[in-house]
């Protein structure tokens, strides 16, 4: 009896360990792939109206400040880049910076960068769209304002959903006594969100400025 315990208790110690995914990163990432059909259904609209009025696209998006949107577009990818430092950071368990150097910054400092850079992207979109106003391109001006309007809109609010979520995870940090795999996990999440609101708005520049 006692060799078969041991063996028993043997096996039980060598057994492999099962490492779960984690169930906040993966319900993430199956509500974007929801995101992505929605943003499929406004690029359809967008090249659905796009190939009734080719005359009107061509007289409308000449009016577009494409050096203006190139420079807002840089400054959002950037912010891509900066989000990530931040995860590195999380993933290292470091919150805060220890020092003014950019290279001994924490989580918190890049996220604030990132959310910086964003508030300006967003601030751009709101400007670009108050001239295109005044120059007669509304939302219901045209078949071409709707459709510039409602993509570009539409991300444009899921931007500002990902500063809010930016200022959310860093009044967590504050908020906590320890950093600790939770909130690292927050920061991991958010950062999702961020990229995946970047590649599409790197789609719809292409679509609209490049391909106009």
């Amino acid at each position: 009896m006692v060799s078969v315990t041991s063996t028993s208790m043997t096996f039980q110690a060598s057994a492999p360990v099962i490492k779960r995914p984690n169930t906040v990163a993966v319900g993430t990432i199956v509500w974007l792939g929801s995101e992505v059909m929605f943003f499929a259904g406004l690029f359809a609209i967008y090249f659905t109206l796009r190939s009734t009025s080719p005359e009107l696209w061509a007289a409308e998006a000449g009016v577009l400040n494409f050096p203006f949107s190139l420079t807002n577009t840089i400054i959002l990818v950037l912010s891509s880049v900066t989000c990530q430092f931040g995860v590195f950071a999380a993933e290292k368990m470091k919150p805060y910076g220890t020092s003014w150097k950019p290279w001994d910054w924490g989580m918190v400092e890049w996220f604030f960068l990132t959310f910086a850079m964003g508030s300006v992207f967003v601030a751009g979109q709101v400007w670009e769209y108050a001239t295109l106003v005044s120059e007669g391109i509304a939302l219901d001006s045209n078949s071409y304002g709707s459709a510039f309007y409602l993509t570009t809109g539409f991300h444009g609010l899921h931007v500002t959903g990902g500063l809010i979520a930016f200022l959310l995870v860093i009044g967590r940090v504050f908020a906590v006594k320890n950093f600790g795999h939770k909130e690292a996990t927050s920061a991991i999440v958010v950062s999702y969100y961020w990229h995946f609101v970047d590649v599409v708005w790197i789609g719809l520049f292409l679509v609209i400025y490049v391909l106009k």
